[in-house]
């Protein structure tokens, strides 16, 4: 099926896009509340040269943006307390993030460029829109989040611990189900459900085609949840 949402790497923010996402209110604007899925990409993130995270610098419009080397690079890693950049110092929970995640060789500023980064699509998606920032950290748009929050920007931790009950979409089964009521966060105009018993037995299937969000139950008899062009799944009833 059609995935109508473009991976991070190709999207382009122009000045003007984020200048208009920077004035939305934290979830609460009546337009953002009901907006489309934006694609999980936020600003660049800073120079991490500083002793602290600062608000991310704008790029010039039309040049895409580029992400610093993966964090989890294999290979032998920097010790903790050889872990110094260039100039300045790190915090305490800047160089509590870079732990074990620096590879020899590699300047750690890179490593921890990439986790503010992180830190600063959460922040871009919230914005927007609370439930899509859950799904992109359930689906894996936005990756290594809950070691990046938990490091480097704490306030979105209640955004990690939703994500950890969330369902992306694809097929479930067994251990994996657990049974409660579940809210579509930004499907698209596709989205399609099935959940089925022991044996195969259908218990409930559905399909929506208005983009808006539905609610299912998966009961204790579920063995199989299987979802398509609903984008992810997040547990009713959870701070929104």
């Amino acid at each position: 099926m059609r995935n109508p949402f473009p991976a991070c790497a190709a999207v382009v923010l122009t000045a003007a896009a984020l200048a208009a996402c920077g004035s939305s209110a934290d979830g609460t604007d009546p337009e953002a509340a009901g907006a489309q899925r934006p694609a999980a990409s936020g600003p660049a993130a800073p120079g991490p040269s500083a002793t602290t995270a600062t608000e991310p610098a704008t790029p010039p419009a039309g040049e895409p943006t580029v992400s610093a080397p993966a964090a989890t690079a294999e290979g032998p890693k920097t010790p903790v307390d050889e872990i110094t950049p260039a100039t300045g110092t790190f915090t305490k929970e800047q160089k509590e993030y870079l732990k074990d995640r620096v590879p020899k060789g590699m300047d750690p500023a890179a490593v921890l460029q990439t986790g503010q980064e992180t830190c600063d699509k959460l922040r871009y998606l919230v914005k927007a829109d609370r439930d899509t920032a859950v799904g992109a950290i359930v689906t894996g748009e936005v990756p290594d989040a809950k070691d990046a929050v938990a490091g480097l920007c704490t306030q979105h931790q209640d955004l990690v611990d939703e994500a950890a009950y969330g369902y992306p979409d694809g097929k479930h089964t067994g251990k994996k189900l657990r049974p409660g009521v579940y809210r579509s966060a930004s499907p698209t105009t596709d989205c399609a459900w099935q959940i089925e018993g022991a044996g195969g037995k259908e218990l409930a299937s559905g399909t929506s085609d208005t983009g808006k969000s539905r609610k299912i139950t998966l009961p204790d008899s579920a063995r199989t949840f299987t979802s398509t062009g609903c984008y992810a799944w997040l547990p009713e009833g959870a701070a929104g």
